[in-house]
């Protein structure tokens, strides 16, 4: 069972790191309504390309920690990461799910923006559910 989450995490967090790339070579599908902002007449900053290619990096990485911890791939992690690196992977993703009480999370002030609608619909929900699912095979 293990294995199969790992798998599934895997695939979403590679799914993830691709968008990114696409986003940081120019793609635009979906870039209008993933950055928050005060409301839709407000342009976000949006974060350059280097920054955006550190980001995918950081979710394929991640990703292939979950094949690293089921046994999927081998190689040897420094203890602490192999033994607190699933714990902060969900710490961080049921932190961002919850969210900073203004722009991202479930308990977001500012709703009403395509960033906003999109955060209620599909990352809050999405970061929750990897957040578990990591919590599921940390215990494990």
């Amino acid at each position: 069972m293990t294995s199969i989450i790992s798998i599934i995490l895997f695939l979403n967090f590679l799914f993830l790191s691709g968008l990114h790339i696409f986003w940081a070579f120019g793609g635009r599908w979906g870039s209008d309504s993933v950055f928050p902002s005060k409301d839709d007449n407000t342009q976000a900053i949006m974060p350059g390309k280097l920054p955006t290619i550190i980001v995918a990096f950081g979710l394929f990485g991640i990703g292939a920690f979950y094949l690293v911890k089921c046994g999927l791939i081998s190689i040897s992690l420094p203890l602490w990461i192999d033994k607190y690196g699933l714990w902060t992977i969900a710490f961080i993703l049921i932190v961002r799910a919850i969210g900073d009480f203004n722009y991202v999370g479930f308990f977001k002030k500012i709703k009403h923006t395509k960033f906003g609608i999109n955060d209620s619909k599909y990352y809050s929900p999405l970061c929750l559910a990897l957040g578990l699912l990591t919590l599921i095979i940390s215990i494990q």
